[in-house]
């Protein structure tokens, strides 16, 4: 009972007091002079220095403003109040200031971003064509190289006869082959496709696999032109040295007028011009 009395007591205590506080009014701190410094501090003005100055016959009687902005105040707050605007949100604040080279690096940094992107993107692609695994899947290799290289994997890579060689006859490629001409062209032929079997099977940029390219096309086609003006300038003389065995005479005339080889040469070839 008596414990139940002294907890009456105490709730009874507490509810009392939540009365009494619950209504007492908060009362709103209003100081001019914080005011003052928040204008200051802000875009609104620079001035306004509260508290004023007050003068009786020439003596300053305010003892707020001589310890605040007069002459028992700190050196600080006279060199503040007779000092720049230092306003940090005026239009050339530092604040302001601040906000703008902020912005600024955010633009930078969206447009170092983007660059970055597509330097990942462009390396992604070229990391396709880098590699001699995704060489056949290049559209520009389809749509060119691989016609125009073909005659060079179709080549034997040592041929044996004329036929191989793509000569006119056995005679043409027994000729060349004594005069050493399809040795060199053998070695010549060597190069050819050591270079595209590089071109193919080796990791490289792109651009530079397509100039290895060219540069094995354009020495086929001069390997082309060489073996053909061989073969046919082998072939000719072969021809006329043929023609020149078969229709020469075979005994001295008896004559002492006889007919000089010029002559004869040149009777031959135009008796035959039209044949050959």
């Amino acid at each position: 009972m008596k414990n139940l009395f002294k907890k009456a007591k105490l709730f009874l205590l507490l509810f009392v007091a939540a009365n009494v506080f619950g209504q007492v009014s908060v009362k709103r701190l209003n100081d001019p002079a914080i005011v003052a410094q928040h204008k200051r501090m802000t875009f609104e003005s620079w001035g306004d220095w509260r508290p004023y100055p007050k003068y009786f016959l020439g003596i300053q009687t305010n003892f707020a403003y001589a310890t605040v902005w007069g002459m028992w105040a700190p050196k600080i707050n006279r060199d503040y109040k007779d000092g720049d605007d230092i306003r940090p949100l005026k239009p050339t604040g530092e604040q302001n200031l601040r906000l703008a080279q902020l912005k600024f690096q955010e633009e930078e940094a969206k447009k170092i971003k983007a660059a970055s992107d597509t330097i990942y993107k462009r390396s992604v692609q070229d990391l396709a064509h880098w590699t001699s695994a995704t060489v056949d899947a290049d559209p520009l290799w389809l749509l060119y190289y691989k016609r125009m290289l073909k005659p060079i994997t179709e080549f034997p890579d040592t041929p044996q006869n004329f036929t191989e060689w793509r000569l006119k006859d056995q005679q043409t490629y027994e000729t060349l082959s004594t005069t050493g001409t399809l040795k060199r062209l053998q070695e010549e032929l060597d190069l050819i496709k050591d270079k595209y079997s590089m071109s193919r099977s080796m990791d490289m940029p792109r651009g530079k696999r397509f100039i290895m390219y060219h540069e094995t096309l354009i020495r086929w086609r001069k390997f082309v032109q060489e073996l053909k003006k061989h073969s046919d300038k082998t072939t000719l003389l072969l021809d006329y040295k043929n023609i020149l065995k078969n229709h020469l005479p075979t005994t001295l005339p008896t004559q002492s007028t006889s007919v000089s080889d010029k002559q004869i040469v040149q009777d031959v070839m135009q008796k035959y011009k039209h044949k050959y």
